[in-house]
């Protein structure tokens, strides 16, 4: 599979959240939307991740953009996370890796010489049109979420 670049249709989604409602592409049609990509619940980076993105939910409901992130972890895991650490995001439960898949971030990683496949950390600025505006990949967690912030405000 081809990497999605900027200009592409983002695939279109349906995944179950921890609260709010079903999460789709075409729920979201017509507002700008940050797919963030994490690989677990509750670990020191995607926590300061998601607090980071919580903390700017105001200046993105400002933009009219919409935030959710994902991960592999079930709706259960997101739910207990959000709530141990006052997320205010929204969640989306990618059990089965159709998502992750999709937007190609399911990625060969190594860690003390072992390979395994997870879930590269990246971030997907969609726009109005369903068309993705920004790519982050292999994103490092200081600093990102004001970046895709202003991504999000300069697109209008």
């Amino acid at each position: 599979m081809s990497e999605l670049a900027i200009g592409d249709a983002a695939p279109d989604f349906t995944l179950p959240p921890d609260s709010d409602g079903e999460l789709s592409l075409a729920r979201f049609a017509g507002r700008k939307l940050v797919l963030y990509f994490y690989p677990k619940d509750d670990t020191p980076g995607c926590t300061t991740e998601g607090k980071d993105f919580s903390a700017l939910a105001a200046e993105f409901e400002a933009a009219d953009t919409v935030v959710v992130g994902v991960s592999r972890d079930s709706v259960t895991a997101h739910a207990k996370f959000r709530n141990k650490h006052g997320l205010t995001v929204l969640l989306g439960a990618d059990e089965s890796g159709a998502v992750t898949e999709a937007y190609g971030v399911w990625v060969a990683k190594s860690m003390y010489g072992k390979s395994y496949m997870g879930i590269e950390r990246a971030t997907f600025l969609v726009g109005r049109d369903g068309r993705v505006a920004q790519v982050w990949r292999k994103v490092k967690v200081p600093g990102h979420a004001a970046a895709v912030l202003a991504a999000a405000k300069a697109l209008g």
